[in-house]
């Protein structure tokens, strides 16, 4: 279990960059909907911000090269706790019908641990090869 996801690109995004490029793109019916309720997420200003299990979420950013310990552009996919209710709400725009459904359903039943080296995981792994796809196809890896 990792908990992150780098992704090396061949440029720098802003998050507006990022999140343009992703509502583009993305695929909200067989990959869940880009949260962007602040309601829901306190992130959404910070983050792109995906649906995960009751008391996790994905959160996206990027890093621009430069720096210490900074040598590449990146996107970065990393798993985050929900605050509140806030998972729950995001929850309910799983759409019923695709393959995270289930996941997020049995996650309900878990501990707080398990659900996140679990399903969470498997959800982090299935959005990270999934935004590797939407890159590549974009041109935009290293």
């Amino acid at each position: 279990m990792t908990g992150r996801q780098v992704i090396l690109t061949n440029r720098a995004f802003t998050h507006e960059e990022l999140l343009e490029f992703m509502k583009e793109r993305w695929d909200e019916n067989e990959y869940n909907p880009i949260i962007t309720d602040p309601a829901v997420s306190r992130y959404t200003k910070l983050y792109v911000v995906l649906p995960a299990a009751p008391r996790y979420m994905i959160i996206v950013y990027s890093r621009a090269a430069g720096g210490l310990f900074n040598r590449d552009n990146k996107v970065v996919l990393s798993i985050a706790h929900t605050s509140g209710g806030a998972g729950e709400m995001m929850m309910r725009s799983i759409p019923t019908k695709n393959a995270f459904f289930g996941i997020a359903k049995i996650a309900n039943t878990m501990s707080v641990k398990a659900e996140r080296e679990g399903p969470t995981e498997e959800i982090l792994q299935k959005y990270a090869a999934y935004m590797r796809t939407l890159l590549g196809e974009a041109g935009y890896l290293k």
